[in-house]
């Protein structure tokens, strides 16, 4: 008897019900904790996407467990209803946030209102190195397309190559919702190890002297210009393309919390507590999408290896445009700011100021990288709106 209890109670144990699958993707979020704790790669992004990968994989855990509903008849009414007969997990709960397209506009607006827009509305002429880097979503498109996956499907994957995870989370949950999982992890994850992708992709663009470029101070912008700016961007962007209103509005909406002067307690709740919150919430669930089962397929592979192919294009077009702008400037520009244009803000800018440092000290390119990277932002956002509309 003692024996049989033993036996059940080993057989009932996420040991012995442990696959193959689980066991690689535990490793893979193993390392991936690895990467942001010891290595500081992004800790507040891929902390909690490696976590809910581990979550997700624990068997008998069932955390992203789907709730079963069954269709009974009233004996009163004689009317079908459902009803819950088990419910779900945890995680299953939290992604419908998600799954619904909730979290990924509440986080545009805590960027908004994290992000200075001053160095874009200094320097216009950085939104060109931004709209340039956006090239990555139209060639993966394009790709995409000629691989067989359906124009729905394509845009969703394409849009990996904006280096931006809500946008990628909201276009995605209303083209082709069940291919959330494998462009959530995709998109974060890339966006989480911008750090490692993109400078062997911009060095090997570039010269040693190109990369040692002192670029000039940006002018000092008013008050005045950083309100009027949101509100401009809103309307404009909206009425040309109201697919896009929704990330773009809520991006200025965070910002004029920042800039108007009148709104601290909203602009500080937005930067802090609020997408604090929903980045817990939101980076979870999405590593919880990893699971063997879901990863471990042909189609999730061609989806990450697409991914990072939209990525790797999107930075490099940035910085080949960077180059073009080098040349027409006389020197002045240096290219290593185009590489910013994707949307991970302040990734991608803090990126190139590395590089850039590495070639020359007195090299601060920060400010100028945070033009292109937040009109990144606002032309990654663009480029869902008008992908939503063709797919819709």
């Amino acid at each position: 008897m003692t024996a049989t209890v033993v036996v059940d109670f080993l057989n009932s144990t996420g040991f012995a019900m442990m696959s193959f699958g689980s066991i690689i993707m535990i490793i893979i979020s193993l390392v991936l904790l690895y990467l942001a704790i010891a290595k500081g790669f992004e800790p507040l992004l891929l902390i909690p996407i490696a976590f809910g990968m581990l979550l997700a994989n624990l068997p008998g855990a069932d955390m992203m467990k789907e709730p079963v509903v069954e269709i009974i008849r009233d004996p009163n009414t004689g009317e079908l209803v459902s009803h819950t007969k088990e419910y779900g997990g945890l995680l299953y709960y939290l992604y419908q946030g998600v799954k619904l397209g909730i979290y990924p506009p509440l986080i545009f607006l805590g960027i908004g209102a994290m992000t200075d827009f001053g160095p874009l509305i200094a320097n216009p002429k950085s939104i060109l190195l931004g709209a340039a880097a956006q090239f990555g979503i139209f060639a993966t498109f394009i790709g995409a397309v000629l691989m067989g996956f359906p124009g729905a499907e394509a845009a969703s994957i394409a849009i990996i190559g904006g280096a931006d995870g809500p946008t990628a989370l909201y276009l995605t949950s209303k083209l082709a919702p069940q291919l959330l999982g494998p462009i959530a992890v995709a998109a974060y994850s890339y966006m989480a190890l911008v750090p490692i992708i993109q400078p062997p992709i911009m060095k090997a663009l570039t010269t040693k002297e190109e990369r040692s470029v002192v670029m000039e101070q940006l002018r000092p912008v008013s008050k005045k210009e950083k309100i009027i700016f949101p509100i401009m961007v809103t309307l404009v962007v909206s009425l040309l393309l109201p697919s896009a209103a929704t990330l773009v509005g809520m991006l200025m909406l965070g910002n004029l919390f920042r800039e108007s002067g009148m709104t601290d307690r909203l602009s500080k709740t937005a930067q802090n507590e609020m997408i604090n919150i929903v980045t817990i919430l939101l980076g979870t669930t999405v590593g919880a999408t990893a699971s063997a089962e879901n990863f471990w397929n042909l189609k999730t592979l061609g989806i990450l290896a697409l991914g990072l192919v939209a990525f790797s294009i999107g930075t490099a077009s940035g910085v080949i445009f960077g180059k073009i702008m080098y040349k027409v400037s006389g020197g002045k520009v240096n290219p290593l700011i185009g590489s910013a244009g994707v949307s991970a803000v302040p990734m991608a800018a803090r990126v190139s100021q590395k590089v850039g440092q590495e070639e020359n000290p007195r090299n601060f390119l920060l400010m100028h990288a945070m033009g292109p990277n937040v009109a990144g932002v606002i032309g990654s956002a663009i480029a869902a709106g008008m992908l939503l509309m063709f797919f819709s």
